[in-house]
This record gives C-alpha cells, sequence and structure tokens, in this order.
C-alpha cells in the first residue's frame, strides 16, 4: 500500500474518531469519500439510536424508582388481580412470594410509564423522518390508547376465558395448585403483548407515511396477514382452543382492516 494511501485512511480515521468523542454520530462522507448508496439508512439508524441514548437513562432510573413505590403496594395489587382471575395462589420457595412481588411492581411501573415510553420511542422513530409536532403528539396518543385498549380486552375478556378453560380439566383427583411467581408471569406478559399487538395500525401508518410499507402492500398482501394473525393468536393466546383465539385473532385483524381504511382517509397510497 501506497504512503499516500496510508495518510489518507489515516485522516479518514482520525476524523470519524473525532467525531464519535464529540458525540457527532450523523454520517458525513469525508472529502475523497464516495456517498454509499446506505448513507440515508446509516443516519436514520444513528438518529434513532442517538435519541434513545438520550433519555435511556432518565427512563431507566424513573422506572426503578417507580418499581420501587409500586412494591409497597404490590400485596393490594397482588389481592385484586388474584381475586378477578385466581381463588387460591400457592408458592414453593423462600423468595418465591418477595420475587412475584417484584415483578408485580415492575410491570405495574411499565404499564403507567407507557406514554412516556411511547413519547420517546416515537421521537426516536420520527426524528429521522421529519414526523414532528402535531403528528408526532397524535402518534404517540392513538399509540398509548390502543396499548391501554389491548391491555383491558386482555385483562377482562381473554384472561378470565383462557383460565377458566384451563382450570376445567381439573376434576376431583386432580387439583389446580398455582404458584404465585408463574401467574403473575402469566398474567403480565399476556397482558403486555396483547397491549403491544393492538398498536398494530398506528405502525402501519407510519411505515406508509415514510414509504418503507405502501397501502397496496398491505391490501395484496391480507392472506399472508390473515396468516401470520392465525399464527400470532395460536402462540400468544393462554389457550390453544378456537374461542380464545378468535378473540384475538379477530380484533387483530379488524385492527389490520383498520389501518388500511385509515391509510385510504389520510390518501396515503
Amino acid at each position: 500500500m501506497k504512503a499516500s494511501s496510508i495518510k489518507l485512511l489515516f485522516k479518514k480515521a482520525s476524523a470519524i474518531l473525532v467525531r464519535i468523542m464529540n458525540d457527532d454520530y450523523i454520517y458525513k462522507p469525508l472529502a475523497g469519500d464516495k456517498p454509499p448508496g446506505t448513507a440515508e439508512k446509516h443516519n436514520a439508524l444513528i438518529i434513532f439510536v442517538g435519541e434513545i441514548r438520550k433519555t435511556v437513562r432518565s427512563l431507566g432510573i424513573s422506572l426503578i424508582l417507580v418499581t420501587v413505590g409500586i412494591f409497597f403496594l404490590s400485596p393490594q395489587l397482588l389481592k385484586m388481580v388474584q381475586g378477578h382471575l385466581a381463588d387460591q395462589l400457592y408458592f414453593f420457595s423462600v423468595a418465591g412470594p418477595f420475587l412475584a412481588h417484584v415483578k408485580l411492581a415492575l410491570f405495574a411501573a411499565i404499564y403507567g410509564l407507557m406514554p412516556w415510553i411511547m413519547a420517546i420511542l416515537w421521537r426516536a422513530l420520527g426524528k429521522p423522518f421529519g414526523v414532528v409536532g402535531s403528528q408526532l403528539f397524535f402518534f404517540v396518543l392513538f399509540t398509548c390508547l390502543l396499548f391501554y385498549a389491548g391491555t383491558l380486552f386482555c385483562y377482562f375478556v381473554t384472561l378470565p376465558l383462557g383460565i377458566k378453560f384451563l382450570l376445567g380439566f381439573g376434576s376431583a383427583e386432580l387439583q389446580p395448585v398455582i404458584s404465585i411467581g408463574r401467574f403473575v408471569n402469566f398474567t403480565t406478559l399476556f397482558i403486555l403483548a396483547f397491549g403491544v399487538i393492538f398498536e398494530l395500525p398506528i405502525f402501519m401508518v407510519f411505515m406508509a407515511k415514510v414509504g418503507v410499507l405502501t397501502r397496496r402492500f398491505y391490501e395484496k398482501n391480507r392472506r399472508y396477514a390473515v396468516l401470520l394473525i392465525a399464527i400470532l393468536a395460536a402462540l400468544l393466546t393462554p389457550t390453544p382452543d378456537i374461542v380464545n383465539m378468535l378473540l384475538m385473532g379477530g380484533p387483530l385483524y379488524l385492527l389490520y382492516e383498520a389501518g388500511i381504511i385509515i391509510l385510504r382517509v389520510m390518501r396515503i397510497k
């Protein structure tokens, strides 16, 4: 390798290192660079990571503090959930009840801080694509509304029916002994999963708005969407019966169609 080439390479590496040390993560071609075809995608990813990085520390500290605060209320919270979904709970290790209360407090903290989490996520997603101001506000608002709608639907409809179905296999010789740890894991994970998947229309609109996918793509691939929804419903519902799968898959498909309708109303192709 020629000395001039080595010198140019060292110059580029030094410049990049200086930008990283100064937290200037946006990719900018140096003199003599050929503009790469993926520069815009690279910039979008770096902007997204940079925005998340700005708030991850404060979010983590807030999550810990809120979890500690809710921990002292977790016995009442567990009593409420237990009264709605289960009659009697047991534990099979010394630390079982303590860990269950910690998990429940963490779930409640995430649930309560979800608007802030969504605001951070959408600000990071929207900045590279110019989604700011009122558009960003509506994305955050409707994402939170759909998330909470999904969690409430799961808590009041899907979980009671699913648990009743599963416990229906018991008998005089086969009595249920439900671990408090497994009960907390089971309920919190399913509630969060339902909340996340109910946000489908918002992410469909966002992907179409920034040009990643189109409305025609959603319309053309309905059959694949139905297949994917059926698989998700089979994996995420607490029971394998068709009733509970429909309780999840039905609303999810309606949300998929709602996303297409919203795109038509907004005239996004």
